[in-house]
């Protein structure tokens, strides 16, 4: 529908981050069956707190959210939220056998909605992705990935 033959601009926002995290100390206390019940936990906990979680993956020591932001949610909260959440539910249950804490800083990448999917299946794929390399190798990739998509914009002339 159009106004004055202009269309109609509705408000709608698609903004995706993938966010990773570690286990202080770089601990292996996230077994796979942590792991399960930590990421169904922290589904629920989420969504009762009007965070929208599309994926969550992981492996011993780390783990990866993939997040649709509404509008007024702010990264660093919402990041913040996750990590609360999960490290007091992993602590009060005493699921790890240990206490657990997660380090203070975190990576967040925006996420292209026409890629949604694969950054799903990505990190679904985490147990055998962590099979072959170490989260400093993952990690790496991401910075090499960031890097040479810089650079693609820079040479393309896109902000």
């Amino acid at each position: 529908m159009s106004v004055n033959g202009k269309a109609n601009m509705k408000s709608r926002l698609q903004l995706y981050v993938h966010a990773v995290w570690a286990v202080e100390g770089r601990r292996a206390l996230l077994s796979r069956t942590v792991r399960v019940v930590l990421f169904s936990h922290l589904r629920k906990t989420a969504e009762e707190k009007g965070i929208r979680v599309l994926a969550v993956g992981g492996a011993d020591e780390h783990m990866h959210v993939l997040v649709q932001l509404h509008p007024a949610q702010n990264l660093a909260q919402v990041v913040r939220q996750l990590k609360s959440e999960s490290s007091d539910w992993l602590n009060a249950t005493k699921v790890v056998g240990e206490t657990l804490a997660w380090e203070e800083e975190y990576l967040a990448f925006s996420v292209s909605p026409n890629v949604i999917r694969q950054v799903t299946e990505y990190l679904e794929k985490q147990d055998e992705y962590h099979k072959k390399k170490s989260l400093d190798e993952e990690l790496e990739l991401f910075e090499k990935l960031q890097s040479d998509s810089a650079a693609s914009d820079t040479n393309t002339g896109n902000p």
